[in-house]
């Protein structure tokens, strides 16, 4: 199986990239994956979700993208969850202007990451919320995105956004590129407008939406302050059991293709 690299993106702020990403990863590596996580964003929520500590990083993404590093070098282990981390921190907020003076600056991720393509069978890219040359790095290096999403009201916007965004990149630089998925976060049942909007999701967007949802969960909510994925936080957890069944679903959806 060739690597899946698969860019956890939405224009919106909010909506759970990070808390998918780094579940995400947990769940595909207990169904025996090699997975990477590569944070893109400069809060770096993914690498100490993941345990590890931004100060101490010797290097990481920041590195990576400037030509600095290479991936194999700059790559940490997760204290749990059982993936590979390629670490941010605030240092890779300046890495946006040191970048608009490079050749080639949208492309940098794409060619650092295929040195270790033969070593993961998914990479996944935790973007940042805005439109940033770092966000346009992370949608360039993947051939998918999964875009996590709210059921509330302007939902539908900031998607139509993203799918704009998305059309743009693979017409210009990534003919590759389409969208994976569209997983419904901090899904509450008992909301009438959450069904509503879930509703007007499947008729605008049909397949592409993943029949797993995610629903609001404390453990889930909890976990990333101890520095780990839900499922090492608690196994039992409802969260656990909703990433565990989007790994699956999406095994499935990639194995397909």
């Amino acid at each position: 199986m060739s690597v899946n690299i698969l860019a956890i993106a939405n224009q919106k702020g909010g909506v759970g990239k990070t808390t998918t990403t780094v579940n995400l990863a947990a769940s595909l590596a207990s169904r025996g994956k090699r997975v990477l996580v590569v944070d893109l964003d400069p809060q770096g929520n993914a690498t100490t979700g993941s345990g590890i500590d931004k100060a101490s990083l010797q290097s990481g993404v920041y590195q990576v993208v400037l030509g600095d590093a290479d991936v194999k070098s700059a790559t940490v282990r997760s204290k749990e969850g059982g993936y590979a981390v390629l670490g941010a921190n605030r240092a890779l907020a300046g890495a946006e202007i040191e970048l608009v003076q490079e050749i080639a600056r949208e492309v940098r991720l794409k060619n650092a990451l295929k040195a270790v393509a033969e070593d993961y069978d998914f990479i996944l890219i935790d973007c940042p919320p805005s439109l940033t040359l770092l966000t346009l790095n992370g949608l360039v290096a993947a051939g998918g995105v999964i875009v996590p999403m709210l059921c509330e009201y302007y939902a539908l916007e900031g998607i139509s956004d993203l799918i704009a965004t998305v059309r743009k990149i693979r017409q210009a630089v990534n003919p590759d590129l389409d969208i994976t998925g569209i997983v419904r976060t901090m899904y509450d049942s008992r909301s009438r407008l959450v069904a509503e909007v879930s509703e007007q999701l499947r008729s605008h967007f049909g397949d592409l939406l993943f029949e797993t949802v995610i629903p609001r969960n404390i453990r889930l909510a909890e976990a990333p302050s101890h520095g780990m994925p839900v499922m090492a936080y608690d196994a039992q957890a409802k969260g656990t059991k909703a990433y565990l069944a989007l790994a699956d679903e999406l095994m499935a959806r990639v194995s397909e293709k």
